[in-house]
């Protein structure tokens, strides 16, 4: 019997069963998306020295993982993102407003970081989705 207070969500990525995290947990009717890299399911960088490319990538994981709670990338109602320079995060800046349309937009934090675990990464980006009205 499951007596968390939450759900966890899995996409059908063969990682998962490596993890020791969920890639994203529903309490209610919010979910929020654990910090993540451009890795794909062989564990592969995608969009090496391109943050633009590498931030598609994570958004189009976040959209796999709320479609199976009924949702997609317009219930994210805020984002983090973790960068190595502020200029990285700049870059990011048509991206979203490609992805989120708006306004209104997501609230948003940037953290400008010495490092990300996953090397050659540029971004990391973690998320909170809200379902309904």
């Amino acid at each position: 019997m499951n007596t968390k207070p939450f759900k966890a969500l899995f996409s059908d990525q063969p990682w998962n069963p490596r993890l020791t995290y969920s890639p994203a947990v529903q309490v209610g009717n919010l979910i929020f998306l654990s910090g993540t890299t451009a890795g794909d399911a062989e564990g592969n960088l995608i969009g090496a020295g391109d943050i633009v490319a590498q931030a598609r990538f994570i958004f189009e994981k976040f959209e796999a993982v709320l479609k199976l709670a009924g949702g997609g990338l317009s219930n994210i109602i805020e984002t983090t993102d973790y960068v190595l320079t502020l200029d990285d995060y700049n870059k990011t800046a048509a991206l979203r407003r490609e992805l989120f349309g708006g306004p209104p937009w997501p609230a948003s934090t940037g953290v400008v970081v010495s490092g990300l675990i996953r090397p050659g990464a540029l971004i990391e980006i973690k998320a909170i989705a809200a379902l309904g009205d």
